[in-house]
């Protein structure tokens, strides 16, 4: 038997991890596989972005889809994108990290115009859910 959690309570979950995270966060575009969370950070950073103030949508479903533009408007560096990290608003504090993809890669986090990235070009994400 597998343990089953009720909508209810995995709207509050996810509406909880956005709390906890706080306004504002940072959102990292790195080149390279994850480290795991809590491990230093590796890869070129390709993309910085401050992302919105209230940077997620209310919790539906057992899901939650970013609110607002995420956007960087000058990207760091060249390359392909690999994964992502966002901190709190300190950018030090990781709290969540996964794989990044253009639309139909399957990826945790969907770049608008695909994961090759050149210096200075706007960096715009598409799709990011998080789901419980």
């Amino acid at each position: 038997m597998s343990l089953a959690i009720s909508v209810t309570v995995r709207n509050a979950m996810l509406n909880a991890a956005e709390t906890a995270i706080g306004t504002s966060p940072v959102l990292r575009i790195w080149t390279g596989s994850a480290p795991g969370i809590g491990n230093a950070d590796s890869g070129t950073v390709l993309a910085t972005m401050n992302l919105p103030s209230d940077w997620m949508a209310a919790a539906s479903a057992g899901s939650k889809a970013k609110a607002g533009t995420w956007q960087d408007a000058s990207a760091d560096a060249s390359g392909d994108a690999g994964h992502f990290r966002i901190y709190a608003s300190d950018g030090t504090t990781q709290h969540i990290e996964g794989t990044v993809s253009a639309s139909g890669g399957g990826g945790d986090l969907i770049l608008l115009n695909g994961i090759t990235i050149a210096a200075g070009e706007v960096i715009e994400v598409d799709v990011f859910i998080l789901d419980v």
